[in-house]
């Protein structure tokens, strides 16, 4: 009988106590001392925003599949909780054992966000793991990131023994054999690394060094070992048909944020946005299979209950057979008393229409992302949209009748100006135009339109045509967000607007770790020391702190995110080969100061580098 890794009295201590005792449907228990290879795949966040990923789940079951692996999972335990395991030295667990992390060969960890790296270092703090790789001994786990910040891997450099670039089904299989092998040989953790390194899309970063200018710039970066790649290549599922999906997705007995069955229907997209590192790095558009996507469908809500089920892509609209799709589901569904959310759909006819057949008007809103407020702004940042496609979609949506609309928009792009600013608040203002244009008698609702504009401050990440612009202080963005929310009081229609705001200092932060290098290592770790943790919740993130890690450490934060980066400057991610080439990113980026627009991948190819992965968007006939 498996025994809890919490006694009862901890567990009536802290808040929701579910998080921590595994249990849920559809998890796979293994006896781990049966299995050559145990792996603990971790997310650095509590509970239910772990639950709520996807590619944990299809890592875990592609895992769990091997009869020669036992995958089990961990999440980062709640403030309450951590108190109380540093109190009684009690080691972190995993949820389906509750046995120690420190006993598995791997710890597996998703970077989801830079804003959750100081939870990194709290899973290896309270695993009993050193925080330091090089600190790391022969019969310590070996510490492996995944996920989409490896794209710059290097603020994290010195506490992971591997970083994974590139989809979780290509090679993990390679890893999992090469490190059986190597257990069976009895060789060093330096010897499996090595074996690793060689392994295409693995990334060791022991095995290079790093040298800087005196201006702080790189100045070279090189294997430390002539056995190693000098570049690492993303890897990418060529053909999604011929990869696992998880048939019977694990079902929690608390809510989490994502509570409903998720089905992938793409990767990548054709878009081309330019300040969407998601965009470039997940490219090309890959789509699965009409069959495979009912199939597993139907297999989900099979094996979960769940009353909801979502399709999860970056542009949901381009998808080639959503509406078969979604008509398959809309027969299925409704019978089941199942409701079918859509994400991500662009503001169009077909979308409005689809969204009109699975979504209850009365009860939902509408959510629109022009992320600019002037068609000069959109131009630069290649959103495709125009104004025309913007308020012509809101008309069709008051009279599919909508009256509620949620608009996403950036402040800080690149090139903006005033005048950009107060173009938000002159859109969502027109947007409520479009409304009270409506006879009364023909309005949707209580004849009033609610809409909800909400700005978040623009980041710049690598692997984007942005990747070497400045990103605003936050004087800038406090100076910005001051102009738009009187320029909002102004509007005609302003007791119909509402307007939200991100916060400044967090959005500094991850700029510096998004586009940071090495140097930062010892910044995260101090600032964790000083009491740094869960700095994406606002209730404990702590500025002042931060603040005085960097000091401390005698880094200048503003280096790596308040300057213009020259085009010809090492970049510290120039050793991943992401399939964007640089000089896409480079022609895009000069495009973006031109204000041309880009043509989608199904309406011309731009040259952008992923034609070399043979699968896609880039073969459509």
């Amino acid at each position: 009988m498996r025994k809890l890794a919490l006694s009862d009295k901890i567990l009536l201590q802290v808040e929701k106590p579910t998080r921590y005792l595994g249990n849920e449907i559809n998890a796979v228990y293994k006896d781990p001392d049966r299995y050559p290879v145990r792996f603990a795949m971790a997310f650095p966040d509590v509970y239910e925003i772990g639950m709520s990923y996807l590619g944990i789940q299809i890592i875990y079951d592609m895992l769990n599949r091997r009869e020669d692996v036992c995958c089990e999972r961990v999440y980062s335990p709640w403030m309450d909780l951590d108190r109380i395991m540093h109190k009684e030295n009690i080691p972190l667990f995993t949820l389906e054992s509750q046995r120690p992390v420190r006993e598995c060969d791997f710890l597996g960890i998703t970077l989801q966000y830079e804003m959750c790296y100081t939870n990194v270092l709290q899973l290896l703090d309270l695993s009993g793991i050193p925080m330091l790789a090089a600190d790391r001994k022969d019969g310590d786990p070996i510490v492996i990131g995944g996920g989409p910040c490896v794209y710059n891997p290097e603020p994290l450099a010195d506490f992971f023994d591997i970083f994974y670039i590139g989809e979780g089904e290509t090679v993990y299989d390679k890893l999992m054999d090469a490190y059986k092998a190597h257990k069976a040989a009895g060789g060093s953790r330096e010897a499996f690394l090595l074996k690793a390194a060689q392994i295409p899309g693995l990334y060791v970063p022991a095995f290079y060094d790093v040298t800087y200018h005196e201006d702080g710039t790189i100045a070279s970066f090189k294997p430390n070992r002539p056995d190693v790649p000098e570049r690492i290549e993303k890897q990418v599922v060529q053909d999604l048909a011929t990869v696992s999906y998880p048939e019977k997705p694990l079902v929690p007995f608390i809510k989490v944020t994502q509570d409903r069955v998720v089905l992938e229907i793409q990767r990548g997209c054709i878009r081309g946005c330019r300040f969407c590192q998601a965009g470039m790095v997940y490219r090309p558009n890959r789509e699965r299979d009409l069959d495979y996507l009912k199939a597993h469908a139907m297999a989900g809500l099979n094996a979960t209950g769940h009353d909801e089920i979502s399709l999860s892509s970056l542009s949901s609209s381009d998808y080639s057979r959503l509406e078969e799709l979604t008509e398959f589901l809309l027969e299925t569904c409704q019978a089941r008393q199942v409701n079918i959310s859509l994400p991500s759909l662009r503001i169009d006819a077909f979308s409005l229409d689809v969204m009109s057949k699975v979504q209850d008007v009365r009860k939902s809103s509408l959510t629109f992302a022009p992320e600019a407020g002037t068609q000069r702004m959109r131009n630069v940042i290649n959103k495709g949209l125009t104004e025309e496609d913007i308020l012509g979609g809101a008309a069709q949506a008051f009279a599919g009748g909508w009256n509620r609309v949620k608009l996403y928009f950036m402040l800080g792009l690149p090139t903006e100006t005033e005048e950009d600013v107060k173009g938000i608040a002159h859109l969502a203002d027109q947007i409520a135009r479009v409304f009270y244009s409506i006879p009364k008698s023909e309005r949707p609702g209580n004849g009033r339109v609610d809409i909800v504009a909400s700005t978040s401050f623009f980041v710049p990440k690598p692997f984007t045509p942005f990747q070497w612009t400045r990103q605003c202080t936050s004087e800038e963005f406090t100076a910005r967000q001051k102009v738009l929310s009187r320029e909002m009081k102004d509007m005609i229609n302003h007791k119909s607007l509402r307007y939200n705001w991100h916060e400044f200092d967090l959005t500094r932060l991850e700029g510096i770790f998004a586009r940071g290098d090495r140097r930062l290592g010892p910044v995260l770790l101090e600032a964790y020391r000083l009491g740094c943790i869960y700095d994406a919740w606002s209730e404990y993130f702590r500025y002042d702190l931060w603040l005085q890690a960097f000091e401390n450490c005698g880094v200048d934060g503003d280096f790596f995110v308040h300057r213009e980066r020259d085009l010809d400057e090492i970049l510290p991610w120039d050793f991943i080969d992401a399939g964007v080439t640089k000089d896409f990113l480079k022609r895009e980026y000069a495009r973006a100061k031109e204000g041309l627009v880009t043509p989608n991948c199904r309406q011309g190819c731009s040259g952008c580098g992923c034609r070399k992965y043979d699968g896609g968007v880039c073969y459509e006939a």
